[in-house]
């Protein structure tokens, strides 16, 4: 399923989506590496995590501001205290 990145609620949680945007923010977080994702509708927060997949989160180091990316994955909730409600994909 095609979703904007901005559309991505709890409601998800559990879907295999796709999401296409621009590299808003990249983290890197010893072995998770996150990436602030957004389109016109919104923003969302992408995780690469090498015990998943060792060669996307070897190619997601190279990711920089600006680039554009196509994301395909399941939406997760968010981990209990790590949540922002600031914006409107903030549990996932």
């Amino acid at each position: 399923m095609i979703k904007k990145c901005g559309e991505i609620r709890a409601s998800d949680i559990g879907s295999t989506i796709t999401i296409h945007g621009w590299t808003n923010r990249r983290r890197d977080h010893g072995g998770l590496i996150f990436i602030d994702l957004r389109d016109r509708s919104g923003v969302v927060q992408v995780v690469f995590n090498p015990e998943i997949n060792a060669e996307v989160h070897k190619t997601a180091h190279e990711i920089r501001n600006e680039y554009v990316l196509e994301a395909k994955g399941e939406v997760r909730k968010r981990p209990e205290g790590t949540e922002n409600p600031l914006i409107a994909t903030g549990q996932v």
